[in-house]
């Protein structure tokens, strides 16, 4: 699947490096798969991937239309479950950094 093309400034992007343990990696990308089909289905959701290094670290990119969709998106009780089931795969909480789109 592609990335929609984002033609207007002020997309909103999430980046959270993610430390995963060992044991989990294959049972988190299949909970990854799975749990989008959560996540998609709020208003505002553009895209969210699980992105690897080529030295094997991670980070997960979520894009939305803008910043109060994502914000509603993480007051609602569906993200909490998400939030609280990601944690469980994972060595540390992930660190995630906000971006805007500002050019194509």
């Amino acid at each position: 699947m592609e990335l929609p093309v984002v033609n207007e400034k002020g997309k909103f992007v999430v980046i959270s490096d993610i430390e995963l343990k060992k044991e989990s990696m294959q049972d988190f990308k299949k909970w990854f798969v799975e749990s989008n089909k959560v996540v998609s289905k709020f208003d505002g959701f553009i895209a969210r991937r699980l992105l690897e290094s080529q030295d094997g670290h991670h980070r997960i990119m979520v894009m939305f239309r803008d910043s109060d969709s994502f914000s509603k998106m993480r007051q609602t009780q569906e993200h909490a479950a998400v939030h609280a089931q990601a944690v469980q795969f994972m060595a540390r909480p992930p660190m995630p950094a906000f971006y805007s789109v500002v050019a194509e």
